[in-house]
């Protein structure tokens, strides 16, 4: 359980959606999304907010994802996580990324300084005390700069079924490729009523948490917000969902049918 709550996790905060010629997203932006267990047993909640301000001197974008167990899953494992990242309001490239967890005791504080030109990622791991330098991919993000990057970078107005695309990604001291394949179009019922969505497949890898390699699938408004609606995933037992439970600080309207 404490794998999969944290894949839901970083996959709210990078599920991709496709760039528009305006941006997706503005400062003030807010969601929360609860998660279940075979979509009866409540077992976490998780919250993206952005905000606008400066990182040594530059415009950025500042958000911070949250994410935590609640119900009685709690009582038996209690996760407490927190990612921040700071990227560039223009190129959408991260200048700095913060991921402090606590998941049944197991903690992480560590605290990653991205240098594009050189293509040089410094890891400062607080807890451990110790730094580190590694070398990075050309226009590399981090987990959570991934998701507003791809929200205004990607075009879904040519987008075929079958499709993949692709990003680098710098995650936990080591270089990435994500991958996440368009499904095509579907309306959804959401708490707020009908939506029309765009339907993802990420590549996960298959094991001990996912049944296969492609176990989840992401839903996201075909608008042109792009907001993350619902994601679900087939485990080896039962399946997780996390659905979007409120919302605040859109850029743009949201879609809704109500009949």
């Amino acid at each position: 359980m404490k794998k999969t709550l944290l894949i839901f996790v970083a996959v709210l905060c990078f599920q991709a959606s496709f760039s528009q010629k305006q941006q997706a997203f503005q400062s003030g932006e807010w969601f929360k999304f609860e998660m279940s267990y075979s979509n009866w047993l409540k077992a976490g909640n998780a919250t993206l907010s952005v905000e606008e301000t400066t990182y040594n001197g530059k415009p950025v974008y500042h958000v911070v994802g949250k994410g935590w167990t609640t119900g009685a899953i709690k009582w038996f494992f209690k996760v407490k996580d927190r990612y921040e990242s700071y990227f560039d309001k223009t190129t959408g490239l991260p200048y700095k990324s913060i991921r402090q967890i606590d998941e049944g005791g197991h903690t992480k504080d560590v605290e990653t300084e991205f240098d594009h030109t050189n293509k040089k990622a410094y890891v400062n791991n607080k807890k451990h005390k110790t730094q580190s330098t590694h070398s990075i991919e050309k226009d590399v993000q981090d987990m959570v700069s991934a998701f507003y990057y791809l929200r205004n970078n990607y075009n879904t107005d040519t987008i075929k079924e079958g499709d993949v695309v692709s990003l680098n990604m710098f995650f936990d001291e080591e270089n990435y490729n994500f991958r996440l394949k368009y499904l095509g179009k579907e309306t959804i019922e959401t708490n707020f009523g009908k939506v029309k969505t765009l339907m993802f497949r990420p590549y996960v890898m298959a094991g001990r948490v996912f049944k296969e390699e492609e176990s989840l699938t992401l839903w996201v408004s075909a608008d042109d917000n792009k907001i993350p609606l619902k994601i679900k995933a087939d485990l080896r037992v039962g399946s997780l969902q996390a659905n979007l439970e409120a919302f605040k600080g859109l850029k743009h309207s949201f879609q809704v049918q109500f009949d």
